[in-house]
């Protein structure tokens, strides 16, 4: 027991080690003080009324909210479920102060990869730390990506399984994949999934040809089996996030829509995903795509703050005659991107210590682990560069399965900032090996010098050639006024192209130096003029110099506010409060605000979500972006508010329900929006004929009553009275799986009318009509995540008792 401590004891270090760097780098957080996030700030909108709810009802769960688009589950908006038993573990790894927990996951899972790959620990340092500190994964951190960080930071656990069990370690290799990959899929951000997937599959692919060369085939296999038993088991544990997404999905704007016309009744392509045009929205330049080697290449961020030595100072100061107070002001809102993208908060710089290093790997690592780094990497990088290169990316848009539901193909470089430490480690690992020739070594140190050095020095030999303007740097200058754009705007765009050109070549002759200088460690410990533990600090004192001093252009204290700013991100105007006085049910409109603001304190027609109601947006695309009074009456908006002390209360709204005269029967989708338009929606609902109702017309007298007599979001009861059968509109939106409706606690059908809503007949006489969210898919997942939790426990201790019986834990 005691040397099997002494062998974990270095490695406990490194994780106390991780900690203090992580809380170091994040050291507002031990003040009490949080990240700001614009897009945490907006989920905490979509999501208050949940956390209301939690508090008022402790011991429930809230499934459905109508704080958001009028009303959709909350699968996506943080729902807790019964057994989500990897949350636990989730929590016991994730233990730090956010945003600080994150990096510690990057820096622990990376850590872990490495050691599988049977680096020496204190080089798996490096490599963890080059990965955690990659620029692009901090930066998602201050724009709120929080699941995407999430997902990513256990990508490197999933792999240290895979690999693990082609080191026929089938057990343990095994185990370790279905915990990783059980996280990762907890983390609910399946884009970085799916990209997981594509590197995973390159991987396969590179081990298969392998197998097949080395005679190995049935190891092959045998590992596959294995290594599909663990993911069977992940998806098991998370059951229940997994049905509850897909079947919301279907009926989200990622899913296929019923559409075959758009809003100007042109005919659209139908798919079963995301229009091209918008997945490829993001797409890097080729060029630009060396940003991970030079930070700035193409000017950094958005905008970047240049200071008074900068030439776009002096224009404003000198040549526009602004005070120093306002050309400083100026200077630091001129945009000093000019890639192809419509706006970054950060480049994707994954360092030039680790490009280099990078690079030494390809020429020192051998074998199947080099062509499975690079391969992806590669991958990932042209998949990267969207419609640049379109072929490939049209490609993968038609024929791999789900690569249509995600946008924002720049991020999938994800991958190769994972591959490019990964494989820097394994050559460092190379390079330090006794073993190996040392003429090799010093030939391979000699070429990967040569290349990433002559690389940095063509980028300044050819900066002449580069114009650093960009198309939208006219429509900034228009901003100033034609006056201005005629007079200055030249002289303004020469100012701002002279800094693009500075940061440019102060950031490749930065990256220029960290190579030499790290080409320069390593060579004098070939030459033994450096100890291995010198020479590794010295090293790792450059990876966090070279990455760290980037990081902390874009993340920093700057970002932190306090407490209370991020938990309480909105303040009740007047015309909130105003509102609020009104206890009954209704939703409101704001028409200044087209976030989660409003869905902060009130049921809103607006909200902030990256995947909304497929049939809502399309009605919001027809109708309620135009303000179309009939469509805002029949979703009972009570309110629109256009300023912080402007309320109007709209005396014109439908009310929570009201009975129709006749059903106007329908045969497409596109029939059923159309008619919204022209059609009176207070006698007449629009119903498709695969609806199956008993009746069309009906006679409501003055004597026949209902109306809503309680309300929970996700259960509704209704009084009503009637004369004779009736049918009534429910201006609650409708979701199929999940709400029934019950007539004296009789469950009886209910249909979608006009389009987006809840509708179905009344019987004669006094009832009492209840609407409940009951997702069978939360029982049954539920079932299935205890099911998988179990089997996987069994497992683990089943390795543990063969462990024990071989003497391996005594």
């Amino acid at each position: 027991m005691i040397q099997h401590l002494k062998k974990l004891l270095p490695h406990l270090l490194v994780l106390i080690g991780f900690i203090a760097i992580a809380l170091a780098y994040f050291r507002p957080v031990l003040q009490g003080k949080q990240m700001y996030q614009s897009d945490i700030v907006w989920s905490k909108g979509m999501s208050q009324k949940q956390l209301d709810y939690r508090e008022d009802y402790p011991g429930e769960e809230l499934y459905w909210t109508d704080s958001a688009f009028g009303g959709m589950p909350t699968y996506q908006l943080g729902a807790r479920y019964p057994h989500d038993y990897i949350k636990a573990v989730d929590r016991l790894i994730r233990f730090l102060p956010r945003p600080a927990d994150y990096l510690f996951v990057y820096f622990f899972s990376c850590y872990i990869l490495l050691l599988v790959l049977k680096i020496d620990w204190r080089l798996a340092i490096l490599g963890a730390l080059a990965f955690g500190f990659s620029t692009y994964l901090l930066v998602i951190l201050e724009a709120g990506h929080n699941a995407k960080a999430h997902a990513i930071g256990y990508m490197p656990l999933v792999l240290a399984g895979i690999l693990l069990a082609f080191r026929k370690k089938y057990l343990w290799g095994g185990i370790l994949t279905a915990v990783g990959m059980g996280l990762q899929i907890h983390a609910n951000h399946y884009q970085m999934t799916y990209y997981l997937l594509l590197l995973v599959l390159v991987l396969g692919a590179v081990f298969l040809i392998d197998a097949f060369k080395k005679k190995e085939l049935p190891h092959f296999f045998k590992t596959v089996g294995v290594l599909s038993a663990a993911v069977v088991i992940s998806l098991l544990m998370n059951a229940t996030p997994l049905m509850a997404t897909k079947q919301y999905a279907d009926t989200s704007t990622r899913g296929k829509s019923e559409l075959t016309i758009a809003e100007d009744g042109s005919k659209k392509e139908v798919t079963d995903g995301l229009d091209k045009d918008y997945i490829l929205e993001y797409n890097y330049g080729i060029f630009e795509s060396l940003n991970l080697f030079a930070s700035r290449l193409m000017g950094g961020a958005s905008y970047e703050v240049l200071d008074k030595t900068s030439e776009t100072y002096d224009f404003w100061l000198k040549q526009a005659g602004a005070p120093r107070s306002q050309a400083t002001e100026l200077a630091a809102q001129t945009p000093t991107y000019w890639g192809e993208q419509p706006g970054t908060s950060g480049p994707a710089y994954v360092g030039a210590v680790m490009l280099f290093l990078f690079v030494l790997g390809l020429f020192l690592v051998k074998g199947r682990l080099k062509w499975w780094l690079l391969f992806g990497a590669l991958l990932s990088l042209l998949l990267s560069y969207g419609k640049n290169m379109a072929f490939l990316s049209y490609f993968f848009i038609d024929y791999f399965p789900l690569y249509n539901k995600f946008r924002a193909v720049t991020s999938i470089q994800v991958i190769l900032e994972l591959c490019v430490p990964v494989l820097g480690a394994l050559g460092l690992a190379r390079l330090f090996n006794k073993e190996i020739d040392i003429s090799k070594k010093t030939k391979s140190l000699i070429y990967a010098v040569g290349i990433t050095a002559g690389a940095a020095i063509l980028l300044l030999l050819f900066k002449g050639s580069l114009s650093f303007e960009t198309d939208n740097d006219a429509y900034f200058v228009q901003r100033f006024g034609k006056d201005f754009a005629q007079q200055l705007g030249g002289d303004f765009i020469n100012a701002l192209s002279a800094d693009r050109k500075a940061m440019y070549s102060s950031d490749v002759l930065r990256s220029l130096i960290l190579v030499l200088l790290s080409g320069g460690v390593l060579w004098l410990f070939l030459k033994e003029k450096l100890q291995s533990n010198i020479a590794i600090i010295a090293l790792g004192g450059l990876i966090l110099f070279d990455l760290v001093g980037v990081d902390m252009r874009y993340v920093n204290e700057e970002n932190f506010v306090s407490a209370r700013q991020v938990n309480k991100p909105f303040s009740a105007t007047a015309a909130d409060q105003e509102i609020l006085k009104d206890d009954s049910h209704y939703r409101v409109f704001d028409v200044t605000d087209g976030a989660s603001r409003a869905s902060y304190f009130h049921n809103s027609l607006w909200g902030y979500h990256a995947a909304k109601p497929g049939r809502y947006q399309e009605l919001f695309d027809f109708y309620i972006s135009k303000q179309n009074t009939q469509v805002i009456n029949m979703l009972n908006v009570k309110y629109i508010i256009g300023g912080e002390d402007q309320v109007m209360q709209n005396e014109q709204a439908y009310g929570n329900v009201w009975f129709i005269n006749n059903i106007i029967w329908v045969d497409t989708a596109d029939e059923e929006m159309q008619l919204l338009d022209s059609t009176n929606l207070k006698t007449n609902a629009i119903v498709n004929k695969k609806s199956l109702i008993g009746g069309s017309t009906f006679n409501p007298t003055a004597e026949d009553r209902i109306e809503l007599t309680k309300y929970k979001p996700d259960h509704l009861t209704y009084k009503a009275s009637t004369t004779s059968r009736q049918f009534a509109v429910f201006s609650e939106m409708y979701y199929e799986d999940g709400w029934n409706v019950y007539v004296d606690g009789k469950l009886i059908p209910h249909v979608k009318v006009n389009y987006v809503l809840r509708g179905c007949e009344i019987p004669k006489g006094e009832h009492t009509i209840e609407f409940k969210f009951e997702p069978q898919v939360v029982k049954t997942g539920s079932t299935i995540a205890l099911a998988g939790s179990l089997i996987f426990l069994l497992i683990v201790a089943g390795g543990l008792y063969i462990e024990f019986k071989k003497g391996k834990l005594a």
